[in-house]
């Protein structure tokens, strides 16, 4: 018997020890990704007359020189964690969710309303409901493309695209018209302030909401792994005909995946505004959710690969005004080492070609592709 457990465990050895191996490797590839980035942006930075030391010293500081340069480098990427965990979650499903951006902006306003509108609570109760009400407006804005694909056989590309636009102009109508904020000498369109029951505090300097962003990355992690649901999510996402034909509900899997893809932008756009803006703003979220595709390629569509992304960029965002005020560098610099850092990844051919190594059927993103129904 206790010959037979230890064969047992030599045999399980082996394979654990291939599963830690494949994903060193598959995180070796945005590593170089970030490495070689970096390295194109230093000369990029010499040609255009900067010392690159100096640039990237600045950038270190700006985001990782003080506590709170570190909180700040936490509050951008708290939404930014949110929204790349959206777009992960998705491509567990083989879909891709460009709509996050609409989703975190519904969930940014829809918070603001909570947070602005209703008085009287207490923290332990205010706070949670305002994130709640972001959660679900994402949420079952998610829902549409993902009912309309199952319904309709409509791409969630071409669906999510639009209702961007459709999102941008009722959170535009919604901050100039019946929400707009009436105090006096405000000209601009925004919301007002949300009540101080309303806002995510920080302890120690470090901004809760983050906390509250690696939590989740955590339980999306736990739930494709672990859970009956995230097996059907994984299934269908890589073979959406077999997964059929065992008996899963592929239609209704496509919907509550983006419902949830959904929610989690929701989310990101509702601790934004509880957490940092303090109010909604038209301008103030711009591009938080297309970042989120950003993140998720980083990291390699993983929830943990998530976090330590969205760090990165946070910092980058953080960091880059005082990479601009102390080393002289243009702003938009910051963005084109993040394209870079996103072109070697996508390209991972080129940074597989240096280090030798072979794709992997479990390194890729699978998307659906076509227009027919699931």
């Amino acid at each position: 018997m206790e010959d037979k457990e230890n064969t047992d465990t030599q045999e399980n050895s082996p394979s654990q020890l291939s599963n830690v191996g494949n994903v060193l490797r598959g995180f070796s590839i945005p590593v170089v990704s970030v490495l070689l980035a970096i390295l194109i942006g230093a000369l990029l930075l010499l040609v255009s007359g900067a010392n690159p030391i100096e640039a990237y010293s600045a950038l270190f500081k700006g985001s990782l020189g003080s506590l709170q340069s570190v909180g700040r480098t936490l509050e951008k990427a708290t939404p930014l964690l949110f929204s790349g965990l959206a777009v992960t979650f998705a491509f567990k499903a083989g879909l891709f969710n460009i709509g996050a951006q609409g989703q975190l902006l519904l969930g940014a306003i829809v918070s603001a309303g909570v947070g602005f509108g209703i008085t009287g609570l207490p923290a332990v109760v205010h706070i949670p409901l305002a994130l709640l009400a972001g959660a679900l407006a994402g949420a079952l804005y998610g829902a549409i493309p993902g009912a309309l694909k199952t319904a309709t056989g409509a791409h969630e590309v071409i669906t999510t695209i639009m209702l961007n636009y459709v999102a941008i102009n009722i959170t535009d109508y919604l901050a100039d018209g019946p929400w707009k904020d009436n105090s006096p000498g405000n000209i601009v369109a925004r919301t007002p302030q949300i009540m101080d029951t309303a806002r995510i505090p920080s302890i120690g300097g470090i901004p809760l909401g983050f906390l509250v962003a690696v939590l989740f990355a955590l339980g999306v992690w736990w739930l494709l792994n672990k859970t009956t649901l995230g097996f059907e999510i994984r299934t269908a996402g890589k073979n959406p005909h077999a997964a059929k034909y065992a008996g899963m509900k592929v239609t209704k899997t496509i919907v509550l995946t983006m419902v949830l893809s959904g929610l989690l932008a929701g989310l990101g756009g509702a601790v934004e505004t509880q957490g940092v803006v303090g109010r909604y703003q038209p301008g103030f979220n711009v591009g938080l959710g297309f970042d989120g595709i950003t993140i998720a390629l980083l990291g390699k569509t993983h929830p943990v690969g998530n976090i330590l992304a969205a760090l990165l960029i946070g910092a980058m965002k953080a960091g880059s005004s005082k990479m601009q005020f102390s080393a002289g560098v243009a702003h938009e610099i910051t963005d084109v080492i993040q394209s870079l850092m996103l072109f070697f990844v996508a390209a991972d051919m080129i940074v597989r070609w240096i280090l030798r190594t072979r794709e992997d059927d479990e390194g890729r993103i699978m998307l659906t592709s076509g227009w027919g129904k699931q």
